[in-house]
This record gives structure tokens, sequence and C-alpha cells, in this order.
């Protein structure tokens, strides 16, 4: 198996760490916009690998993707950098729209020349309408690529976390969902949300609590935790690395 990921920014690093710690491919190709970022990425890691899974890590342009399985894009402009971090800001990370659909109409034909069996992952902010802005990208090329969206999967693993951490269980042992959009319009499904099978109006019930008394919370953690991480340390970029690596 190869994969490639396109783009060495944070989370692009943040993905490729986590892709040579959980062994995912036999080989990963790091490709940038400057290869000179890349191959320094690729060189640090690869210092790393002989205590993990046999892997062989590389830059290289574009056509090194040549017979990559999955493709990760990660490229495009942030959420600090692209103005997305306020939390009154209906946008939200809509804002990054259109600068980022550019970045892929250029990107996305390189890709899928070189590699047009591969599936595509699509990363970067807002990830659902730059996977279309993807689709469309491909097929300019020629090319009826496979394009998955990193979607709200994180959203779904942030909602988990903090619902394990009020309980106090770990939150693999929580079932719960986030669907919808990336961003402040997504929607918590509080009715399937489960721990061990419990539902959590029935746990919340025995303490004599209701879930209305704990969704304004959870939802104001989940909905604005980019900006909460991004306060912080400038970028969220470790969570994300590792349920695209996982997805």
């Amino acid at each position: 198996m190869k994969i490639g990921i396109i783009g060495t920014g944070t989370v692009g690093c943040a993905c490729a760490m986590a892709a040579v710690n959980r062994g995912s491919a036999r080989d990963i190709v790091l490709v940038n916009r400057t290869r000179k970022t890349a191959e320094a990425v690729a060189t640090d890691l690869r210092y790393g690998t002989p205590l993990g899974p046999k892997i062989d890590i590389a830059d290289g342009d574009y056509d090194a993707l040549e017979g990559a399985g999955v493709v990760m894009i990660t490229s495009g402009v942030n959420e600090k950098t692209g103005g997305a971090t306020d939390r009154n800001d209906p946008l939200g990370r809509l804002r990054l729209l259109g600068k980022n659909a550019a970045i892929y109409r250029d990107i996305v034909p390189k890709i899928v020349r070189a590699a047009p069996d591969a599936v595509l992952l699509v990363v970067t902010d807002p990830p659902d309408p730059l996977a279309d802005i993807a689709r469309e990208a491909a097929k300019s090329a020629g090319v009826d690529a496979a394009v998955i969206s990193a979607g709200t999967f994180i959203d779904t693993m942030r909602f988990r976390v903090h619902l394990g951490r009020y309980f106090g269980v770990d939150a693999a042992h929580v079932e719960a969902n986030v669907i919808g959009d990336h961003g402040t319009s997504q929607v918590f499904l509080w009715s399937a949300a489960r721990i061990g099978g419990v539902p959590i109006a029935a746990l919340l019930k025995k303490r004599g609590e209701t879930v209305e008394g704990l969704r304004e919370k959870v939802e104001k953690d989940v909905r604005y935790a980019n900006i909460t991480i991004i306060e912080g340390h400038d970028a969220s970029q470790y969570g994300i690395g590792i349920v695209s690596v996982l997805q």
C-alpha cells in the first residue's frame, strides 16, 4: 500500500506522523509546494522509522504519487491565516472556501494525472464543499476519481470525548455522532448517544439531569474546539491527523 500526502503544513505533518506510527502504508510520499519542506519532513520522520513498522517515507513531486492507493489532501489556507477564528462569524470555516477551492482546482488535476486510481481524502477545511470541488477538478482532467471527505469524523470524536469526560468513562465506550457540516451548523445526534449501550437520556435521568442541561455546554465545546485549540497552540492538527489516517 502506498499513500500520498499533499501539503506538509501543520495538518499534513500530523497526518504523516500518525501514518508512520500506525504503519498505515508500506510507502508514504510527501508532496509540498516547496519541495525542500517536504524533504525536511520526510527526513525527520525517517529517522524514527527503525522503531516502528517497516515504512519507506520520501518526498517527491506529483509524479511520485504513481501507484498510490490513497492521497490525502491537506493543502490550503488554515483557519488562523484565513481569518476563520471568530465564534460569532456565521460563515465559520466556509470563509476559507474561496481560496482553498482555487488551490484544489490547481492541484487535484496534477494528483489524478499521476494517480488516477487513487482515492482522494479531503482534509482541508471546509472538507465537504472541497470534496465537491475535487470531484469537479478531477473530471476536468478526465478522471472520475473516488473522493471522500474527513467530514465530521473529528467532530464525532470530540463529542465522544466530551461525553466520556462528563460521565467519567472511557470515550471508546461512548457511541455518539455529529453529522452535517464540519462547522458551526453541525448537528449532534443526542437521541442516539449511548454509553455502554445505555442511552444518554436514561443515564442523565438517573442523575436527576436532562439532556437540555448538558447540551449547551457540550455542543459549544465541540463546535468551537478548533478555535479553542488555535487560541492556545496556533493550529489544530493532532486530532485531525489521527482520525484522517484511521479513516
